[in-house]
């Protein structure tokens, strides 16, 4: 409460505004605004002793003191809720309030008073505040400085786990759980199980900079791992690291580490476990009664203020997980091929000699080039050697030797005409060995585009009118001299020599040596 008695009465006794405001613990901009409307209301000093500040300020400032009817109180839960969208803060939900209030002809309350009503409401009625972290956006992930054992059972060797830890920053909500190594593949695999455990995706996820996560780290552009970046596009979310020796970007997490290095890994110190099933059956209990223990503090748990609070804002997780894959690199060779373990998968001719990206599943074997697909094949199990050819990949000269057997040259013959049809038919019948007719079948189709179709089944006609059994060699005879030209009924003149009668018998004369005679 501003102290309007000792304001009017110093100003009386001639005192400045500056001592004023050093007296009194108030800005100048406040007393000269009060010594503004006493003059303007004609209060001065001295006035009637029963006046108490709060009368003074009813008279020198009656909006303050206007009927809840004209001065409405905001709609805590509705701050709430709208605090848990995205770019939503208070001064933007105080600026609508503002002429939500001015529009219905109501007074609205200053933004100082709107956040005071709103962090009272949170304390008293909610277990976290949204002020810094606003619920389903972050995910903060670490590795435990501590870590667990699991005894072998047959050599009593202690084999070390490292513990995965990530929690929701707004509701302090966290996962935990043991893996055998920090490789890439078992820190995607604990991801995805930390997304189905919370049954959602946030937008953001914050590890440090480690070498399974980070490949290269940077300060702007920080490199993401090829399969933690495709985990991330999966789950519709996103990885940005903390800077390089900043635990403060990831405070949740850190805190969380120290929690579970006591509540979780201290607290098994004295149990041994023999598989690493076993000791995470441990930790999913712990977990669970970590979750669930009451905040110090403020009213509930991170368990119902995961429900209440975070649950609702998260990412719907996808129809199917991820399938964690691994990813390498590999040269195409001259026949179009590449060699993925110990196996030859082809791709399209027309990168022979180029370096392609391999992503391997369980199942499947994707090729990119420059991050777009060309070749997608089911991987193949079993002995190694395997090869796997789409015909769609090779050249077209090799589709035709790939497909040319007894059913191609039958269609060309159908093609062709019915005269070609039967030749091709009976030269397939008079050869033992398939391959033979086949290469015979080939020069029947490679004359047909030395001289034409109709030409080839010109001289099959021809040639089936002679013979029932023909061969290439008389077809290349009718082509070559030309008698595929005339017609079929047409006789083939012969020239006739007269025959002369001798008188002296059998005597060479002349006509037998190419002379004339006289």
């Amino acid at each position: 409460m501003v102290k309007y008695r000792d304001i009017l009465r110093l100003h009386a006794q001639n005192v400045s505004q500056r001592g004023i405001a050093s007296s009194c613990s108030t800005s100048r901009n406040t007393i000269r605004e009060v010594l503004k409307r006493a003059q303007e209301k004609n209060i001065s000093w001295p006035f009637e002793s029963s006046w108490t500040d709060h009368d003074l300020q009813e008279l020198l400032f009656p909006e303050k003191h206007a009927s809840s009817d004209f001065r409405r109180k905001p709609d805590c839960e509705w701050i709430h809720k709208e605090l848990a969208r995205p770019g939503v803060n208070l001064a933007l939900l105080w600026d609508e309030y503002a002429l939500t209030c001015r529009s219905e002809n109501a007074i609205p309350y200053s933004y100082r008073q709107f956040c005071r009503f709103y962090h009272t409401y949170a304390r008293k009625t909610k277990a976290t505040m949204r002020i810094k972290r606003k619920p389903g956006e972050l995910l903060e992930v670490d590795w435990a400085g501590q870590t667990m054992t699991v005894n072998d059972r047959l050599t009593g060797e202690e084999v070390p786990v490292y513990i995965f830890v990530a929690a929701l920053p707004c509701s302090q909500y966290a996962y935990v759980e043991g893996c055998l190594s920090m490789e890439t593949s078992q820190w995607v695999a604990a991801h995805v199980r930390a997304f189905h455990f919370f049954g959602g995706t946030p937008r953001i996820i914050v590890p440090d900079n480690l070498k399974t996560g980070v490949t290269k780290t940077s300060r702007y552009e920080p490199v993401i791992h090829a399969v933690y970046q495709e985990m991330a596009e999966h789950y519709q979310t996103t990885v940005i690291p903390a800077r390089v020796r900043h635990p403060k970007d990831k405070p949740s997490a850190e805190s969380t580490v120290g929690h579970i290095s006591t509540w979780i890994i201290a607290s098994l110190r004295n149990q041994t476990f023999f598989s690493l099933q076993e000791l995470n059956e441990a930790i999913q209990e712990k977990r669970t009664a970590f979750n669930t223990k009451l905040f110090q503090k403020k009213k509930g748990s991170r368990y119902t203020a995961f429900l209440e609070e975070e649950q609702f804002a998260l990412v719907p997780l996808p129809a199917f997980p991820y399938e964690i894959a691994t990813w390498k690199k590999a040269t195409v060779q001259y026949d179009y091929h590449i060699l993925v373990d110990h196996m030859y998968y082809s791709v399209p001719y027309d990168y022979m000699k180029c370096q392609v990206d391999v992503r391997v599943t369980s199942t499947i074997v994707e090729v990119f080039y420059h991050h777009f697909r060309i070749a997608s094949h089911k991987k193949q199990t079993g002995p190694t050697g395997q090869v796997v050819t789409i015909m769609d990949h090779m050249p077209s000269d090799h589709k035709k030797y790939m497909t040319f057997d007894a059913n191609y040259v039958l269609e060309w013959g159908q093609k062709a005409g019915p005269s070609s049809y039967t030749t091709v038919q009976r030269i397939l019948a008079s050869y033992q060995v398939e391959k033979q007719a086949l290469k015979a079948c080939l020069g029947l189709i490679k004359l047909a585009d030395t001289y034409s179709i109709d030409r080839v089944e010109n001289a099959c006609q021809r040639v089936l009118m002679y013979t029932p059994r023909p061969t290439l060699k008389s077809v290349q005879t009718i082509l070559k001299t030309g008698s595929d030209k005339r017609p079929p009924e047409a006789p083939i003149e012969k020239e006739s020599k007269q025959s002369t009668t001798n008188p002296y018998g059998f005597t060479r004369g002349a006509d037998y040596y190419g002379g004339k005679t006289t």
